[in-house]
């Protein structure tokens, strides 16, 4: 019998066990909260981070719990040779789910429902499952393989830092944070923070606040305005000339203070923003169209509007679009935005491809703030990327084509992953090609035997890199 065909009989059967086992961690609400003692990124992800090492050991697993930061499952005592890495901490629940709560996980025609199915619990369990597959099939090993739990992926890579900081880089890094065959591009990242101040105004009529978006890695659903001096019909009649699209909404309700403009759109991961529809930019676009008076706040809403018009999503208008082979193109989500009496201060999420430069996107973007009149602060954090012909990278896509059946081939990304500051480590799944997750919308949804196939192609990886 070869070693597929043990691996095929002992994963026949175990879907219960997989949904079972994702479903348990993914009733735990683990989105950041406030740090407690052993907690640094608070209860939620720290109750995660048990469920998940209890359950390795309910396998018999070998789990440890480095101070509340990560966990870490190894499969011997012999010298590591791969790390799995992935997380257990989740995004907000959001609104518009349909098909159940967030965090009440649900099967229905094959699909596991809930926050996080897909972004990272459900991945993580795949890869538990196929450390316990290895050691049951008992086949010897000559090196370890460590699956790490980490715990703050969503809100800064605080956990993954703080391991290698302390432990060295294993010779092979897979992160099943993302999809199938191999990820080997992740693009560099330029999130700068930029605004301008002005003494208090008292001019009519101005808009007198914005809140944009929640996150500045996530298109924004939702935004809202006060305008004070302007009746609602002029602001409706405004509105109606901007032939928005159909998923862009304004509801206008008239205050004492003025009228409060609040835009829904559709969120999306800001690595790809054009699958979302943009609120905030939206709005924006509807508060520079209306006959405001000419003082700082209607200058800066009037310069927002003209860098971050809406539907641009590769930096056309600021003069940062550029694209190349490898890497595809650079997107750009105008995402966080708060504007007050006196001020206001922004972010933008941009993923920068291979050829991007310094020179052509962080001085040409400090160039068109400076000409607006904004201050900006921030840097590039520039492209990780692992050669297609790499050893590794063919071990990979081996063991893909594999299980599955298809024709493997190395892909790039505008998200960031685990592995971006690691180096010669990829993501690699756990979703198929062409499947449609949700990942941080409503109705997250990861596919029950794709699971199970990524546990199989998981388990040849670690024999591949580890076994006698």
């Amino acid at each position: 019998m070869t070693t597929k065909q043990r691996i095929d009989e002992y994963f026949a059967g175990k879907e219960d066990q997989l949904v079972q086992a994702v479903s348990r961690l993914v009733r735990i609400d683990s989105t950041l909260g406030e740090a407690r003692p052993g907690m640094p990124f608070g209860p939620g992800p720290a109750a995660a981070l048990e469920e998940a090492l209890t359950l390795a050991g309910e396998l018999g697993l070998h789990g440890k719990n480095l101070e509340g930061y990560v966990g870490v499952v190894d499969l011997n005592e012999k010298e590591t040779a791969l790390h799995i890495l992935g997380h257990l901490d989740v995004v907000d629940a959001g609104e518009g789910w349909t098909v159940t709560q967030a965090f009440q996980p649900k099967v229905v025609d094959g699909l596991l429902y809930g926050r996080g199915t897909d972004d990272d619990k459900g991945p993580m369990v795949a890869a538990l499952l196929a450390m316990k597959a290895v050691k049951d099939l008992g086949i010897p090993l000559k090196k370890n393989a460590r699956l790490i739990f980490g715990t703050d992926e969503e809100t800064g890579f605080r956990d993954i830092h703080w391991y290698y900081d302390k432990h060295p880089y294993a010779p092979y890094t897979i992160s099943p944070d993302a999809d199938f065959p191999i990820i080997n591009i992740e693009k560099g990242h330029y999130q700068p923070t930029f605004g301008a101040d002005w003494p208090e105004e008292d001019a009519l009529p101005r808009v007198v606040s914005i809140t944009g978006g929640p996150r500045l890695n996530m298109v924004p659903p939702k935004a809202q305005a006060l305008v004070a001096g302007l009746p609602l019909e002029t602001i409706q009649a405004a509105y109606d000339g901007l032939g928005l699209e159909a998923a862009i909404t304004f509801s206008l309700t008239q205050r004492e203070d003025g009228v409060h403009i609040l835009c829904n759109g559709q969120g999306a991961h800001g690595s790809t923003p054009e699958e979302g529809h943009n609120a905030q930019t939206a709005l924006v676009a509807l508060l520079a169209a209306l006959p405001l008076a000419d003082c700082p706040s209607s200058r800066a809403v009037r310069a927002l509007a003209r860098l971050f018009p809406h539907g641009d999503f590769t930096g056309q208008a600021l003069g940062i679009a550029q694209s190349d082979e490898l890497s595809g193109h650079l997107s750009l989500a105008f995402t966080l935005l708060n504007l007050n009496a006196t001020g206001f201060q922004a972010r933008f999420d941009s993923r920068t491809p291979l050829c991007g430069t310094d020179e052509s996107i962080r001085l040409v973007t400090e160039l068109a703030m400076a000409q607006a009149g904004f201050t900006i602060t921030g840097r590039i954090d520039p492209p990780h990327h692992v050669p297609a012909d790499a050893p590794f990278i063919q071990v990979l896509a081996k063991c893909y084509e594999l299980y599955t059946g298809q024709k493997s081939q190395c892909l790039a990304i505008g998200g960031g992953t685990y592995v971006h500051d690691i180096p010669g480590g990829v993501a690699y799944g756990a979703s198929m090609p062409g499947f449609v997750s949700n990942l941080h919308g409503p109705d997250e949804r990861v596919n029950i035997r794709d699971l199970l196939t990524a546990a199989k192609i998981f388990t040849q990886v670690i024999l591949e890199l580890c076994a006698e």
